[in-house]
Formats: structure tokens, sequence, C-alpha cells
């Protein structure tokens, strides 16, 4: 059993890995990183050149009823927290994560909030 949670960690880093090769955060154009644990979901906006977290929301801030909403939600907050700032556009760091169900939630509730990507 533990050499199966290590070659599925080790696939998950491989992925996250050659995502990020691609993919690079900056002051004007933050790097949205996703995260989402068995319970809570979280989304940061990231600046890579200093190394800096620039706005960051977490699903215990809104209120929905079920992932879905509660992923849309965080994606609205951290758009209206980054255009607060006069950031309107991004790009999407889905990690090992596929793009779809609260993931692709958290990115079309940021587009809501007023980013591109």
């Amino acid at each position: 059993m533990k050499d199966f949670n290590k070659i599925k960690k080790n696939l998950a880093n491989r992925r996250v890995n050659r995502v990020r090769a691609k993919i690079s955060g900056s002051a004007v154009k933050p790097r949205l990183a996703v995260f989402k644990g068995l319970r809570h979901l979280s989304m940061q906006a990231i600046d890579d050149v200093n190394g800096r977290t620039l706005a960051s929301a977490y699903d215990r801030e809104v209120k929905g009823a079920n992932p879905k909403e509660r992923a849309q939600l965080v994606g609205q907050l951290i758009g209206k927290k980054l255009t607060e700032q006069k950031i309107t556009t991004a790009v999407f760091d889905k990690r090992h994560y596929q793009y779809h169900g609260v993931v692709k939630a958290m990115a079309d509730g940021a587009r809501e909030g007023g980013l591109k990507f």
C-alpha cells in the first residue's frame, strides 16, 4: 500500500511540474493556484517574480450549499479582491487536478468576478 501512495504522489508531482513549467505569474498577471482538499477549497493569486501572495480566498469565507456553489463563490471572491487591486488578467494554475467539477467552477467564478485568463 505504501508503494502505491508513493507512486500516486510521484505522478501528481510530475503533473504539477509539467503545468508549472509552462506558466508563471507576475505582479501584473498573477498565477491563480487552486487547492482542493477533501473538505475545503482555496485559491491564491501568486506573483512568482517577487515570491508574494497578492490575494487569497478560502471557502470558509463564503456560504454555499454544495461544493460547486462554494467553488464558484471562492472564484468570484478572489476575482473581486484582484479587481480592487486593479488586476484584470491572470494565469490559471490547476496544479494536478483535472479541469472539471469544482476546479472548473472556481475558474468560471473568477471570470464572473472580473478576471480574464
